[in-house]
């Protein structure tokens, strides 16, 4: 009797085993789904950034859409251009263009220019600092000058300067939109790099206290409109508001007569370019606190 009972338990595992084996075939054909092998060999010529920058959530997803004929190689703004040229002969389809993008800083206030009333201590973090007053900046709209946005860029993309402002560096730059998220001033926004006619200040405030606080701010005088192709600038909230869907009639003409130097003229190589009747800082060491 007793054997007869392990034949039998045995008997029914075995069947048992077979039974899942088949349900698991069977889920494995129905579920089954083919993944092109050419996705691996793309993948392998991306730069593996995982940036976002193309506008996917990484590269394994750019690669899973350049295959499937969704977007093209140029969207990577990342990756060479010949290894962009590389994928798209290899997929044979159009290398395609995709104007590369970088972060820009609305602010020009660094720590020799604009005033600071009272000294921070605490955690050196510009999100701190904004919860403490501001870190004692004048200008409640400026960049606090802690870095957090250098410390959060993968790329090494920012660096900060002597003076305290955050310098991208656009060849590095990647869009990612890490610092645009981590700025508590909201300071920071991804732009074409063609778009060179920039306003580096956010500050909507004018009057004699706001100037004192930062000479190199927005006053909202109008100038610089005036000078524009008509529609390209607009004054809000006595603040330079450029139109970039008119970016093609963009020149420095815009600049010439802007006495704070707040709208500049971005050139690879030379940085920020100021009108001639821009105030000239000559300072170079940090102003006092108080």
């Amino acid at each position: 009797m007793p054997l007869t009972s392990a034949v039998i338990a045995v008997a029914f595992m075995l069947l048992l085993g077979l039974l899942l084996a088949a349900v698991l075939a069977i889920a494995n054909k129905q579920l089954f789904v083919y993944e092109d092998p050419r996705i691996d060999d793309v993948e392998d010529m991306l730069p593996h950034a995982n940036c976002g920058a193309c506008g996917t959530a990484g590269c394994r997803a750019f690669a899973e859409r350049l295959v499937q004929g969704e977007l093209q190689p140029g969207k990577c703004t990342v990756n060479s251009k010949e290894m962009n040229q590389a994928i798209a002969s290899f997929l044979g389809v159009e290398l395609g263009n995709h104007e590369k993008r970088v972060a820009r800083l609305a602010c020009a206030g660094g720590n020799h220019i604009a005033h600071v009333h009272a000294r921070y201590s605490g955690l050196d973090t510009c999100r701190a600092a904004a919860l403490i007053s501001g870190g004692g900046k004048g200008c409640t709209w400026g960049c606090l000058g802690f870095g957090d946005c250098a410390t959060v860029c993968d790329f090494d993309a920012i660096r900060m300067d002597r003076h305290g402002l955050p310098v991208v560096d656009i060849g590095n730059c990647t869009a990612c939109g890490d610092c645009v998220d981590v700025c508590p001033r909201d300071l920071f926004s991804l732009h074409p790099v063609s778009h060179r006619l920039w306003v580096a200040c956010n500050n909507p405030e004018k009057g004699d206290a706001a100037e004192a606080d930062c000479p190199v701010l927005c006053t909202g005088c109008g100038r610089c409109a005036a000078d524009a192709p008509e529609g390209l600038i607009a004054i809000e909230h006595d603040l330079a508001i450029i139109d970039y869907s008119k970016n093609k009639l963009a020149s420095r003409l815009a600049i010439e007569r802007c006495p704070t130097g707040a709208i500049v003229w971005l050139k690879d190589g030379s940085g920020m370019q100021k009108g001639k009747e821009a105030i000239r800082i000559v300072r170079k060491e940090a102003l006092p606190v108080g």
